[in-house]
């Protein structure tokens, strides 16, 4: 059996780095003033956050059913017998649910994965799916084994800006005006559903950013004391950082955990959108 792995952009994994990585991959809707665009395809990073950064009216979409649809028709008449489609958590959108049903019309040829993760840790298991079928795993084997370590992922992003939290609704403009004035940054976090508050702090980005060490330091000794660590992987994110931040980040995150390659992946599009310019984030799993 000839089984090809499918994700969405959410995973930071555009059209050029899946064909190399032998994947295949949906780019996800992004709306701009009523106009769709789709993520890494009809528009890159720069022209998304200069956008954003302008006050245009932006939003986020899951991908239509018949673009998935038609994507996996092309796969299964190009060679491949079966796919496995491993879109962004279900818990932070609802193209998961939405596949699941479009695969019934599949005859098991297609499994959607409901893996709870998204960006760096959903590439973890996009990059774990592959190499399982590349060993000759079975569609519904891959299914189950990235269902069963769903939870042994771990995010948090620390945000530049409440200027983005206040459009979304997620605070109000009396909190996002006092919170500037006290230089007050969120820290949030996913932990397999929803994007949920989980600390603040106040003062520079380097305090926030030594914060979520600290949370993935404690993640490590408490939560996953268990855990084999040679299968632990750490990616590092961000929402539109210069190259400079980049480098600085990676350069915080390998001084705090030596013993890793640390890589760095663009925040995507669905989060971006919530976080505004600036954030950064750190993800770890097990696989």
């Amino acid at each position: 059996m000839k089984t090809a792995i499918v994700t969405d952009t959410n995973s930071g994994i555009h059209t050029t780095e899946a064909t190399e990585l032998g994947i295949f991959v949906i780019p996800m809707p992004v709306i701009i003033d009523g106009q769709t665009y789709f993520e890494g395809d009809t528009i890159s990073e720069k022209d998304f956050f200069d956008a954003l950064t302008a006050d245009r009216h932006i939003s986020t979409s899951q991908p239509s059913p018949g673009d998935i649809m038609d994507l996996w028709d092309r796969i299964l008449s190009n060679g491949y017998d079966q796919l496995v489609y491993i879109p962004m958590s279900s818990g932070l959108s609802s193209s998961c649910a939405c596949a699941g049903t479009l695969a019934l019309e599949y005859d098991e040829k297609v499994a959607v994965v409901d893996n709870h993760r998204i960006s760096v840790t959903l590439r973890e298991s996009v990059l774990q799916a592959k190499a399982l079928a590349d060993n000759g795993a079975s569609a519904i084997e891959i299914k189950q084994t990235l269902e069963k370590q769903a939870y042994q992922s771990s995010i948090y992003l620390a945000v530049n800006t409440l200027d983005y939290l206040k459009k979304g609704g997620r605070i109000t403009p009396a909190a996002a005006m006092l919170g500037t004035v006290l230089s007050i940054r969120p820290i949030l976090t996913i932990q397999g559903e929803k994007l949920d508050s989980f600390a603040k702090s106040r003062g520079p980005m380097r305090k926030a950013e030594e914060k979520m060490i600290a949370a993935v330091r404690s993640d490590l000794t408490n939560r996953f004391s268990d855990y084999d660590f040679r299968r632990l992987r750490i990616g590092a994110a961000g929402a539109n950082l210069t190259e400079k931040q980049q480098s600085q980040w990676l350069t915080l995150l390998a001084e705090a955990f030596p013993d890793y390659k640390i890589y760095y992946n663009p925040l995507s599009a669905s989060i971006s959108v919530h976080t505004g310019p600036g954030a950064v984030g750190i993800g770890i799993s097990f696989r």
